[in-house]
């Protein structure tokens, strides 16, 4: 179970490592708009189409709480910062790790 923030609301994302790293293929699995953050363009205008293909470039965080991955959208021309439940990854499927069986772990 992920460690939740003082409200119970959300799970503190930093508590884990990063879902994404830089330079890794990603695709967008949610269209983003516009919440009058991003400079040069209108409030609710389409930054992120679902689909669109980008790289993550790096990863902030925001309010000690959540990762933020700014994407480089190419076919855009475009820097986004999105959520990692906003992202699905494209070239390096994650990486399962076994847990270690009563056979397997070592005696004491």
């Amino acid at each position: 179970m992920a460690p939740t923030s003082s409200s119970g609301e959300q799970a503190v994302e930093i508590f884990a490592a990063p879902l994404f790293n830089p330079g890794e293929k990603v695709r967008s699995i949610r269209h983003v708009k516009n919440d009058g953050t991003y400079p040069g363009k209108e409030i609710g205008e389409n930054l992120v189409r679902k689909g669109d293909v980008g790289y993550v470039r790096d990863i902030g965080i925001f309010l000690q709480q959540f990762y933020i991955y700014a994407v480089e959208f190419v076919d855009r021309a475009a820097v986004v910062g999105m959520r990692g439940k906003e992202l699905a990854r494209i070239d390096n499927p994650p990486i399962k790790t076994e847990q270690p069986t009563a056979e397997q772990e070592p005696a004491p």
